[in-house]
């Protein structure tokens, strides 16, 4: 095969994994593992992941050679697309997992945090810092402000208040960062 140029003869061993042959896809593994598993490794940045990835890519692979195209994408991105995609599945899996370490922790000291109640003291500060954030928020301008209070007091994501408001989405995102570090440049004074 070392006549023709790398996509061809990629190219070739996806069709040849597409029709099962094994050999094939040992093949195609030789060729581009290493590139893969670099592209694994550089999303998930651990070593034992970034191979389960692999691992996973190739299965997809062989899973879905038939499906290749190459006239949408060149063999190397299509299958790069595949390890990016298992990659970004095992980081959601490892996020998740984690949350449900933390949300066990929570639940075991959840009787805990409720039966402290807050002193007066405690209350009292709050109550000034909500007089603050109040005086802050008011130093804001008008839409910037919404913007703001619409994010984080109803919750809405940036494409949500881009809807909403009618406002191209870059526009959301800046305002939300401007006036977020002018309420804590803000807040830092009465600190």
């Amino acid at each position: 095969m070392s006549t023709r140029n790398p996509d061809e003869e990629l190219m070739t061993l996806i069709d040849r994994v597409a029709a099962r042959e094994e050999r094939a896809l040992q093949e195609l593994y030789e060729r581009v593992s290493s590139r893969l598993y670099g592209l694994a490794l550089k999303v998930v940045r651990e070593r034992n992941l970034a191979e389960d990835v692999l691992q996973e890519a190739f299965v997809t692979i062989w899973r879905s050679a038939g499906s290749y195209r190459a006239a949408l994408s060149p063999p190397l991105a299509w299958m790069g697309l595949i390890v990016r995609s298992r990659a970004l599945d095992a980081l959601r899996r490892r996020t998740a997992e984690r949350a449900d370490v933390t949300d066990a922790f929570d639940d075991s000291h959840a009787e805990q945090l409720h039966a402290d109640e807050a002193s007066p003291q405690d209350a009292a500060e709050a109550s000034q810092q909500a007089v603050v954030l109040h005086q802050c928020l008011g130093r804001l301008e008008q839409r910037q402000r919404e913007v703001v209070s619409l994010a984080y007091l109803r919750d809405m994501s940036h494409g949500e208040l881009s809807e909403q408001l009618k406002l191209p989405l870059g526009t959301v995102k800046s305002w939300i960062r401007r006036g977020l570090e002018q309420l804590r440049q803000c807040m830092a004074r009465y600190a």
